[in-house]
């Protein structure tokens, strides 16, 4: 049952439905704020913000954010029976973004998987939707703006994934939603800016309606403010967050970090990346309020339960890192004018070499289990051939073939080259044969099996063989609207 009124606890057979697991995903560039006043003259501002690459969109952002989600579930926990997207930088209109997810995460073709789009709001209502049906809502955005505006240098990109199912490490135990139609934020179909009113307007209109979400909240959940553990208040105009934290009446040790200095604001997901950090350092038995403000406010309150020590246990063991040290780890710098040549706003000379075809459709739906997916073809000799075929390479066995995910298979780099003449928009392209490891040889000296790859996320310069690397789902490029997505390797060391 879902109970009435905001309550938002959901039970079944076996158990209440709450957060069973979570994965954040944050991109390896970061643009200081600063060349952004030494460019134009205004806006920037202190700090750095997170950068979706060149090869990296809402979609790609969401698959890295769900395979960490995926990566961190216990044995017994089901699979999730739905996947919800949600953004307001979709890849598509008209198509489903949410199906690529769905396909490179390897979910059960019988799960369904929807759309949540084009409002920061849409974020909580794919999580609940998602929390009703003990599915998996995957959260993912690339925020941007005119260049030198407020919205440039505030933003910044990345992606939350959040599971839901039976013996969760949070569950919900109270929620509320206050609704208002107000425009302090637009962007009409085909505009590539949002558009703001002025800001008082925003903090007047928001924080009447913030109090009332959280007091009913509180009431639902039967609980005072003093009760609550950790705060996260999230949303996209800043001065109605600052308004509604201070509102609230909590400590500033209670207030959860909004990374506005290191990654900006992330919207749909960024209540998520919040949430995320709250629950990397939470306590069993503590409660941790979320609040979004987007077109009113909604309001979760979550207590942690004794899985979390487990959770973390697995996390650990599978190489999931927490928020904090993801943002600790290495990371790249990208100047100004390659952000905006990645975001589309510099057009710039392309390399002497023809541009890629158009992805064609028919093939690509014959190979969505490797396109998507990564998974190989094992031969009766144990060799993975990739990409899958037919015939083994060893014994001649044609149609014997085991089908091998490979996704989150580490490799090693055999050998590399530098091109500095194939098409992309961060040149040099570095391409690199690579050896998977073996599942019973972690240590790499034994190979499953040998492809050629892209390597992102890395210094050209920096590259050397025996590196160890990891697949990561990148958009390729994009043709006719037809966006190509594949797997690419980065650096692990």
């Amino acid at each position: 049952w879902l109970d009435g009124g905001g309550g938002g606890a959901v039970c079944h057979a076996g158990g209440m439905l709450g957060i069973v697991s979570y994965g954040v995903y944050l991109p390896f560039w970061r643009l200081d704020r600063s060349e952004i006043t030494s460019t134009l003259g205004q806006g920037g501002g202190r700090g750095t913000r997170a950068v979706a690459g060149y090869d990296e969109d809402s979609t790609s952002l969401g698959v890295e954010a769900g395979r960490l989600a995926l990566r961190s579930l216990a044995a017994d926990v089901d699979a999730p029976h739905l996947l919800t997207f949600a953004t307001t930088s979709p890849g598509y209109l008209d198509k489903t973004n949410a199906t690529a997810v769905h396909a490179a995460l390897r979910l059960d073709l019988s799960t369904p998987a929807f759309d949540s789009i084009g409002s920061a709001r849409s974020g909580i209502g794919a999580a609940w939707m998602a929390q009703a049906a003990g599915g998996m809502a995957v959260l993912a955005d690339v925020r941007t703006g005119r260049p030198g505006s407020a919205d440039e240098a505030a933003g910044g990109d990345g992606a939350a994934a959040f599971v839901f199912g039976a013996d969760p490490i949070a569950v919900p135990v109270g929620s509320a939603s206050s609704t208002a139609e107000f425009v302090d934020r637009w962007r009409v179909p085909g505009e590539a800016y949002s558009r703001q009113w002025e800001d008082r307007f925003g903090e007047h209109a928001y924080l009447p309606v913030a109090t009332e979400a959280i007091t009913e909240a509180l009431k639902s959940a039967d609980v005072a403010i003093a009760d609550i553990d950790r705060v996260v208040v999230a949303g996209l105009h800043a001065r109605a967050v600052g308004a509604v934290r201070r509102s609230i009446g909590v400590d500033a040790e209670r207030l959860v970090d909004d990374f506005a200095m290191v990654v900006g604001n992330t919207a749909t997901a960024h209540w998520g990346l919040m949430l995320a950090h709250a629950l990397d350092t939470a306590e069993a038995g503590q409660r941790i309020l979320v609040a979004n403000l987007a077109d009113g406010c909604d309001v979760w309150i979550l207590q942690v339960t004794d899985a979390i020590l487990a959770f973390r246990e697995r996390a650990a063991a599978a190489g999931v890192q927490t928020v904090a040290a993801r943002l600790g780890g290495p990371s790249g710098v990208v100047d100004y004018a390659s952000f905006l040549t990645w975001r589309g706003m510099l057009d710039r000379e392309p390399p002497r070499r023809p541009e890629p075809d158009r992805p064609a459709s028919p093939p690509s739906l014959r190979g969505t289990s490797w396109k998507y997916g990564f998974v190989g073809a094992q031969d009766d000799s144990g060799f993975v051939h990739l990409p899958p075929g037919r015939v083994s390479i060893g014994s001649g066995s044609i149609d014997e073939m085991t089908p091998v995910p490979m996704a989150d298979r580490r490799a090693k780099i055999a050998t590399f080259t530098i091109d500095r003449l194939a098409f992309s928009l961060a040149p040099p392209v570095v391409a690199a044969i690579v050896d998977f490891d073996h599942p019973d040889d972690p240590s790499g000296s034994t190979t499953l099996g040998r492809m050629q790859v892209e390597l992102t996320d890395c210094d050209p310069d920096a590259v050397q063989i025996g590196d160890r690397v990891e697949m990561t789902f990148r958009r390729l490029y994009t043709v006719d609207g037809i966006h190509n997505y594949f797997w690419k390797a980065r650096p692990t060391n």
